[in-house]
């Protein structure tokens, strides 16, 4: 079983950064694809980013590919999410997911979530 808790969300205007943490638990954190989904009202909820430890591999939504980043410290059971130069676009819930095993981009691969964090970008 992994627990997932997000924090770093906020009120930031266009153009600003923001990192989202994510603290997981469970012993096999560095075994897991970690990923962060974001879902903007009446929207379904959108792959952003993914990351593997084995391999060190990323894969990144178009949308912010070049603009967001993300990374993990295994020390600290933890994934984080750097957004650069944020677009209003960007607002949105943003959720930390996790699975065992190799990374994709699609929520329903997904086994554990956490309650997710707010992210508002102001034009």
């Amino acid at each position: 079983q992994v627990q997932l808790v997000e924090s770093g969300g906020g009120l930031v205007q266009a153009g600003g950064s923001l990192r989202l943490s994510c603290a997981a638990s469970g012993r096999t954190f560095s075994s897991y694809a970690m990923a962060w989904f974001r879902q903007a009202p009446g929207k379904e909820r959108e792959f952003v980013a993914a990351h593997r430890w084995s391999g060190d591999i990323t894969y990144y939504a178009d949308s912010v590919k070049g603009r967001f980043t993300i990374s993990r410290d295994n020390t600290k059971n933890t994934v984080y999410l750097q957004m650069n130069s944020l677009k209003p676009e960007d607002t949105a819930v943003y959720y930390c997911a996790a699975r065992s095993g190799i990374l994709y981009n699609t929520a329903e691969k997904y086994d554990y979530w956490g309650q997710g964090t707010q992210v508002t970008v102001s034009s």
